[in-house]
C-alpha cells in the first residue's frame, strides 16, 4: 500500500500499529542470544498469529515455529511454513481430523505435544492411517501447573506407554516457564530458568538412560529466554536443544510486570480517536473491549501504582503519563485527566500500549507496520479466531 502518515484514512477506526524498528530489534536480539548459545530458536507465534511476522522470525534464524492450537498450525502451513510444533495438547474428533490433513501434507514437518496417553492414541490412529510416524513431544509440568506430566516416575511411565503405540514416535520433551513462576527481577528469572531447565535436563537424561531416543529438549519462555541462553552458553543446561519464547518479540504491559519485556520495547500499540470531550474530567475514545481486549491485569493489584483513583489501567497512553485509561465498555474507553493534565481535543489521535498484545491481535484482521510515523506495510492476522 502507499505510505501514509498515521492520521490519514483509512485508519479512522481503532487499529493495531506495530513499530517496525522495535519489532526488528526484538527479533534480532533474541536470534543473536540463541545463536551465541548454540541452541535452536523456535518462536511461539500464538501472540501475533501472523505468518508474515513468523517468516521475519525464520529469516532472522529461527528453525521453525510453535503454535498453540492445531488450527493455527493449519494457517501457518497454508502460508508455506514447513516446520511447526503444536504446543498445546488437544483432543477431539474435529481436531484430530485437522491433524490428519496436516500430517499428510507433503513437505510439512509437524510435531505435536501431548501430556496424556489418550491424546497420543488419537495421533497413533492418524499415523497408521497415513502411513507415517508422527513426532511427539511429551509436555513436562515444571511448576506452571497447567499442561504437563509430573517429573520423575510419572514421566517415565507415560514415555513407556507412548513407546507402545504404533504410528507415533516420542522424539522430545517440552517445558514452559509460566510468568507466574517468576519474580520480576533479573535474579528471579535467572533462578526460574535454571530450575526449569534443570528439570528438563534431568528428565532427558532419565529417559535416555531407559533407552528412549530423546532428540529435542525445549524450554525458555519470554521472561526467561535470555537467562536460559546464558545457562546454556555456560554449559550448565547441556541437554537443552530449543528455546521457544513468544511474547518477548512483541511485548505488552502484562509481560512488563513479569520481566518478560520492558515498556520501551513494546512494539504494538492501538491507535484510537477522541470521540467526545463533553466532560471536564475525562474524554471518551473509540477503543473498548472490542478493539483492545479489556485486560485489567487485576492479578497485579498489589503492585504500587496499580490504581489511580481506585481505577485499574487498561493500558498506558504512549507519551502521555498525564492520562489514565481507567474504564472500558464494548466500544468505548474512558480516558481520565490526571492532575495538571493537558486537555485533549475532539478527533485527537492517541496510541494505547495494550495490557495484552495477544488479545489486541486476536480482535483485528490487520496490523499496520509503522516506521518514523509512516505506514510501511500491512500485516494480515490470518490466524485470529482460529481454534477459539
Amino acid at each position: 500500500m502507499p505510505k501514509q502518515t498515521i492520521p490519514y484514512p483509512p485508519l479512522d477506526t481503532p487499529a493495531v500499529l506495530i513499530d517496525m524498528d522495535k519489532l526488528e530489534a526484538n527479533i534480532k536480539e533474541i536470534a543473536q542470544a540463541t545463536t551465541e548459545a548454540r541452541v535452536k530458536l523456535r518462536p511461539h507465534v500464538k501472540i501475533h498469529q501472523c505468518p508474515e511476522i513468523a517468516k521475519m522470525q525464520i529469516e532472522a534464524g529461527a528453525c521453525g515455529i510453535e503454535v498453540g492450537l492445531i488450527d493455527q498450525a493449519e494457517v501457518m502451513a497454508e502460508a508455506g511454513i514447513n516446520d511447526i510444533i503444536v504446543a498445546h495438547p488437544f483432543y477431539g474428533e474435529r481436531k484430530f481430523e485437522k491433524a490428519k490433513k496436516l500430517v499428510a501434507r507433503p513437505g510439512l514437518k509437524l510435531a505435536i505435544v501431548v501430556d496424556m496417553v489418550e491424546q497420543a492414541e488419537g495421533l497413533s490412529q492418524i499415523g497408521q492411517a497415513v502411513g507415517k510416524k508422527i513426532p511427539v513431544h511429551m509436555k513436562i509440568d515444571t511448576g506452571a501447573k497447567r499442561y504437563g506430566v509430573l517429573p520423575g516416575a510419572p514421566t517415565l511411565e507415560l514415555a513407556r506407554k507412548l513407546s507402545k503405540l504404533p504410528g507415533i514416535e516420542l522424539v522430545g520433551i517440552y517445558g514452559h516457564e509460566s510468568s507466574g513462576q517468576t519474580v520480576p527481577t533479573a535474579e528471579g528469572v535467572t533462578k526460574v530458568a535454571l530450575k526449569v531447565g534443570t528439570i528438563l535436563c534431568e528428565m532427558a537424561c532419565l529417559l535416555r538412560g531407559e533407552g528412549f531416543n530423546i532428540k529435542d529438549v525445549a524450554t525458555g519462555a519470554s521472561p526467561t529466554v535470555f537467562a536460559a541462553c546464558r545457562w546454556i552458553k555456560e554449559g550448565v543446561l547441556k541437554e537443552i536443544t530449543e528455546i521457544h519464547p513468544g511474547q518477548r518479540f512483541i511485548g505488552d504491559i502484562t509481560y512488563s510486570y513479569s520481566y518478560g519485556c520492558t515498556r520501551d520495547r513494546c512494539a504494538l500499540t492501538l491507535l484510537t480517536t477522541v470521540v467526545s470531550t463533553s466532560h471536564p474530567t475525562h474524554v471518551i475514545v473509540d477503543a473498548g473491549f472490542k478493539a483492545l481486549g479489556g485486560e485489567s491485569i487485576i492479578g497485579r493489584r498489589d503492585t504500587p501504582g496499580f490504581f489511580w483513583n481506585d481505577l485499574p489501567s487498561f493500558g498506558p497512553i504512549k507519551g502521555r503519563d498525564d492520562l489514565w485509561l481507567g474504564r472500558v465498555a464494548a466500544e468505548s474507553g474512558w480516558l481520565y485527566y490526571k492532575e495538571n493534565a493537558k486537555k485533549l481535543t475532539l478527533g485527537e489521535r492517541l496510541e494505547i500500549i495494550p495490557n495484552s498484545a495477544s488479545l489486541a491481535f486476536n480482535i483485528h484482521d490487520k496490523a499496520y507496520g509503522v516506521r518514523n510515523g509512516v505506514i510501511e506495510r500491512e500485516f494480515s492476522i490470518t490466524g485470529r479466531g482460529r481454534g477459539t
